[in-house]
């Protein structure tokens, strides 16, 4: 090769790696672009495996929440995400019945709430719902479903219109009235937990004896009722598993539970015998303290206890009765007070209210019906016949 010919091939040489860009060794862009890539598509993987796992176990009714490790037993089977998805349900504008005027409580009527502040909350998928409260801290409400054949359950619906399921499988289900702490029966054993932050945690777990249903709470006691036909109550305490029946064995019907800690309740007292009404000490066994006997008292059990524990409104003989319970004794301060309570009633700081003939809000103010007024109602104009609007008690007041 001639020099000429060598220094033409070393010029060829040098034009073609001047026209092939070096790759270089690490272009940090280049490699966290990369990364990030990859990093989203495993997360995609991730969250498309969770979806179908939290999808199969939905179906099948099952999800474990977190309970307390020092609690002999399973932990409480719940549904529904614990996290807040920050979408509320959709809320359209519906032809929903709604009262003349501005109710004084929150209203269930079919799968829609209604509140005071005339708002509407689809409820989808719920089904029926048996008893509903707000939930605390203005949190939103708490519903209890009916019975179906896979039991009961227990809902929490918050401000934003999201619903979550709590509990699903139990048998019976009660709630305190501030709406922090819940008592279900599960099978053979009585749970009680705590509500915190739209969770269930376990707080405790015992057998009680066949028949035995949660009804209410006495400070931190479960208030049971003994048999479902024969009545009959008692106190469980969740730290020994004890249930104490001794006082409250004759009690027929329970209404409520007074600030001050007395249970009021339905027994046979008088000569003849005869169903009158009684306040309860939970401090001994539910031993009756005092008994007020008047007029006659209906069987249904149906009844409930004001906020401040003065007033009861219950059941008669064809009518409502409101019952002084501070001039509880031989000849008890009671008066009519409109229609009979055919489901719950919720109490304002001032009134209570139920639902009559179907369609109407009777609001029974205590001042009124002592003073010989007429019990009042509303027309919840537009509601279907066969669909009994629910109010939504509150949490205190």
């Amino acid at each position: 090769m001639t020099r000429d010919e060598l220094e033409q091939a070393v010029r060829e040489t040098l034009t073609r790696q001047v026209a092939e860009p070096r790759l270089l060794a690490a272009d940090h862009a280049d490699v966290a672009i990369r990364r990030a890539q990859r990093a989203q598509r495993r997360r995609t993987v991730v969250g498309l495996a969770l979806a179908a796992v939290t999808t199969v176990t939905v179906s099948t009714g099952m999800m474990q929440l977190l309970g307390d490790p020092s609690v002999p037993g399973p932990a409480v089977v719940v549904l529904g995400d614990p996290e807040d998805s920050g979408l509320p349900a959709p809320t359209p504008a519906l032809p929903l019945p709604a009262p003349a005027e501005p109710t004084v409580v929150d209203l269930i009527v079919g799968d829609v709430l209604v509140t005071t502040a005339e708002r509407q909350v689809r409820l989808t998928g719920m089904g029926a719902v048996e008893r509903a409260q707000r939930s605390p801290d203005a949190a939103g409400w708490l519903l209890v479903g009916t019975p179906t054949p896979a039991g009961r359950s227990l809902w929490v619906v918050r401000p934003n219109g999201v619903a979550q399921v709590l509990l699903a499988g139990a048998a019976e289900i009660a709630l305190s009235r501030d709406g922090r702490l819940v008592a279900w029966r599960e099978g053979g054993q009585l749970v009680k937990g705590s509500i915190v932050n739209n969770q269930v945690m376990t707080v405790a777990r015992h057998s009680v004896p066949a028949g035995a249903a949660p009804v209410g709470f006495v400070g931190d006691e479960v208030l049971l009722r003994l048999h479902p036909e024969r009545g009959g109550h008692g106190l469980w305490d969740p730290v020994t598993g004890e249930t104490t029946t001794e006082g409250g064995a004759g009690t027929r019907h329970v209404y409520g539970v007074r600030p001050d800690g007395l249970v009021v309740g339905q027994v046979l007292a008088g000569t003849p015998r005869r169903p009158c009404l009684a306040l309860l000490d939970p401090a001994k066994a539910l031993t009756v303290v005092r008994t007020g006997c008047g007029p006659a008292l209906a069987d249904d059990g149906r009844g409930a206890v004001s906020p401040d524990g003065r007033w009861l409104l219950v059941n008669g003989a064809g009518t409502a009765l409101l019952v002084d319970l501070d001039r509880l004794g031989d000849a008890p301060v009671t008066r009519p007070a409109g229609r009979p309570l055919t489901g719950p009633a919720a109490w304002t700081p001032d009134a209570a209210v139920h639902v009559v003939d179907g369609n109407r809000l009777a609001r029974v103010d205590p001042e009124r019906v002592l003073a010989g007024q007429a019990v009042p109602s509303e027309p919840l104009a537009g509601v279907p016949a066969d669909v009994r609007p629910l109010p939504v008690a509150g949490t205190g007041f």
